[in-house]
C-alpha cells in the first residue's frame, strides 16, 4: 500500500568490504574514498543524501574503517554519524553487515547504499518522492550478466524476485544497490537477517536474499525506475574508468 505521509529516513551505508578486485587502488585506501571525477565516492554520496534532507547516517565498516571514519568526521563534521565495526567483514557479506545497524535504525524507515555507488542525485530524489514504501532502485538500460542483481517484476510494478540467480531475458533490470524501506518492513527485515545469520553458511549471503524471504512473505516490494540517470557502481578497473568519464561530464 502507497503512503500518504512521508516519515523522517535515516541512511545507511555499507562500507565494509574489502574491493579486492580493484586492487592495487585498494590497497591502501578504502574503495569509498577512491576519487571519481575530482570527489571521493562517499563524499559524493553523503553529499547527495544532505542534500536530499537526511543527515542521520549508519556507516557499517571493516576493512581500513578508521580511514572512512576519520574522513566523515572531518570533512561532516555537523553529520548525525554513527559507526558500526563488522569485524567478521573478511569472513561475511553484505547481509551480515545490515544486520549489525538494528539497534541504530531503532525500527526507524531508512534508505540504503551500497558504499561503491556514484550516483546522480535525481536518483535518490526520485526514490525518496516514490509513493510506495519499499522501492528498489532499478535500470533497464544494462547489459545483464551472471554478476548483475536482477529484478523480476510482477503486476503493478510489484518485486517478484532480486537476486543474481534471475533468468536475465526474464527481467525488468539491475537493482543498483540503493532502496527504501519503510518501518514495519524494517523490523521484519532485520528478524529475517537474524534468523539467517544464526547459520554460517549464510554468512556470505548478500542483503538481497533477505529481501526475497519478506517478498515470499508478502511484504511488498516496488521498483523506482531510474534508466538514463547516471550511476555505476564500482567493483573493477573498468567501472573505475566509466565512473570518472561519466562524471566527470557533470
Amino acid at each position: 500500500m502507497a503512503s500518504t505521509k512521508k516519515p523522517a529516513l535515516k541512511a545507511i551505508v555499507l562500507a565494509a568490504g574489502v574491493g579486492s578486485r580493484i586492487r592495487p587502488l585498494t590497497d591502501d585506501c578504502p574503495k569509498s574514498l577512491l576519487t571519481v571525477a575530482g570527489m571521493s565516492i562517499l563524499e559524493r554520496m553523503i553529499d547527495n543524501i544532505q542534500a536530499c534532507g537526511i543527515n542521520e547516517i549508519i556507516f557499517v565498516l571493516g576493512y581500513l574503517d578508521r580511514q572512512i571514519e576519520d574522513f566523515v568526521r572531518t570533512t561532516f563534521p555537523d553529520l548525525d554519524s554513527h559507526f558500526i565495526l563488522n569485524r567478521k567483514f573478511r569472513e561475511t557479506n553484505t547481509g551480515y553487515s545490515l544486520m549489525l545497524t538494528e539497534a541504530a535504525v531503532g525500527g526507524e524507515s531508512f534508505v540504503k547504499f551500497d558504499a561503491d555507488v556514484v550516483f546522480d542525485i535525481e536518483i535518490l530524489r526520485q526514490l525518496i518522492a516514490s509513493p510506495f514504501d519499499n522501492c528498489l532502485c532499478i535500470d533497464r538500460d544494462i547489459q545483464l550478466d551472471a554478476e548483475e542483481v536482477k529484478v523480476l517484476r510482477g503486476d503493478g510494478n510489484r518485486v517478484l524476485q532480486a537476486s543474481k540467480t534471475v533468468d536475465p531475458t526474464k527481467a525488468a533490470g539491475e537493482s543498483i544497490g540503493i532502496e527504501k524501506l519503510n518501518s514495519v518492513a524494517a523490523k521484519l527485515l532485520f528478524k529475517e537477517l537474524q534468523l539467517m545469520m544464526q547459520e554460517t553458511e549464510n554468512h556470505q549471503a548478500y542483503y538481497e536474499a533477505a529481501y526475497e524471504r519478506l517478498i515470499e512473505k508478502e511484504t511488498p516490494f516496488h521498483t523506482v525506475d531510474i534508466t538514463g540517470l547516471d550511476w555505476t557502481e564500482i567493483d573493477t578497473h573498468e567501472d573505475f574508468h566509466a565512473a570518472n568519464q561519466m562524471f566527470a561530464r557533470q
